[in-house]
């Protein structure tokens, strides 16, 4: 097995499958959107033909919804997953979140809680697709004042209350709209339906991936993550590399995969922050350059899948710093022109 090219391919980096953003995040189950910037190029990336256009398109006519879900974090997810995701996910969300509250010292009353919750509705309403500053206006003709970290905490709880979720796609700034107005209803999927759904799109996109990944990533107890393998039958298996037990799927892909490739990787892309356990694609030594212990991501560059080094995404000319002298930027050159092609197009820097 060699899970380096593995991962490649069904993270869809090379060979790509899909032609539309919607597609990939479909796939994906549900991607980190840290970044709101470089969320943009995760997705468009993972596509045929990378295109800020598309992306725009399908993330205003609400294709793609971003919101605070998993382990309380922003991510993206499609429409059609995203009523059975908040039911899946959210509880264990909510109460990760409550957590850091309590550790902020941050204590929201449920009075509190409704009151700033109808105003922020209301506010969602009567504009469509609203920035925060809309909201602290709002509050302040109701003569509603706080902090901004509070007002985010309430905003958060509000997503995975499934009340508020993403609106249209600005340069900079993130905007938020209604749930109901911006996901169309769905049929109501039970638990064990859904998380054997999810379970199948987070090994199928990101495999080999271990149990641990799992829990990682999905931010749900071990015993749910053992449940929703076991859900999947014979269609998911066990592979043993270096002492360690990854799964596998069925349609594992293994094919399309081509030596001599740069790839320009966001902040917070799931290539890395999809596993608990990064050292297949990270060497340990250089794990401080993509990463710190306190969650911050930074973009990075691989070659053949293997990280390489750092780059700016947010310069007018390629900056690079490789970790050793075995590469130059000549030779990454073709990777940073995709990107640009794809950045122009919105270029707000």
């Amino acid at each position: 097995m060699n899970p380096v090219s593995i991962r490649l391919l069904n993270q869809q980096l090379i060979a790509q499958q899909f032609s539309t953003p919607a597609e990939v995040v479909r796939y994906m189950g549900a991607m980190q959107a840290q970044e709101y910037r470089m969320m943009r190029w995760a997705v468009a990336m993972r596509t045929r033909k990378p295109s800020y256009k598309a992306f725009k398109k399908a993330f205003d006519e609400g294709q793609i919804i971003r919101l605070h879900l998993m382990r309380g974090t922003w991510q993206l997810v499609c429409a059609d997953d995203y009523w059975s995701m908040i039911e899946l996910f959210a509880p264990k969300a909510i109460a990760v979140t409550k957590g850091w509250m309590s550790s902020n010292k941050i204590s929201i009353p449920d009075e509190e809680l409704m009151r700033v919750r109808e105003i922020l509705v209301q506010t969602a309403a009567e504009k469509r697709s609203v920035t925060k500053e809309d909201f602290v206006q709002a509050l302040a003709e109701k003569d509603l004042q706080m902090d901004d970290h509070r007002l985010s905490y309430h905003i958060r709880m509000a997503e995975m209350a499934g009340v508020l979720c993403s609106g249209d796609l600005l340069p900079m700034k993130a905007t938020y709209a209604l749930a109901a107005n911006k996901v169309k209803s769905a049929e109501k999927m039970d638990r064990e339906e859904a998380l054997a759904l999810f379970t199948k799109r987070y090994f199928q996109s990101r495999q080999p991936a271990t149990l641990e990944d799992f829990v990682w990533w999905s931010g749900l107890n071990i015993s749910d993550c053992r449940k929703g393998i076991a859900l999947l039958g014979g269609s998911i298996h066990v592979e043993r590399w270096k002492g360690r037990e990854f799964y596998l799927t069925d349609e594992c892909r293994t094919r399309g995969f081509r030596s001599g490739k740069f790839l320009l990787i966001p902040p917070y892309d799931e290539y890395l922050i999809s596993y608990k356990s990064r050292d297949i694609v990270l060497p340990a030594e250089h794990r401080h350059r993509a990463h710190n212990n306190s969650g911050i991501f930074q973009p990075i560059i691989a070659y053949d899948g293997t990280i390489c080094g750092n780059w700016s995404p947010f310069k007018n000319d390629f900056q690079v710093s490789f970790f050793d002298d075995c590469f130059n930027v000549e030779e990454a050159e073709e990777a940073w022109l995709a990107y640009q092609k794809f950045a122009n197009r919105f270029n707000p820097w």
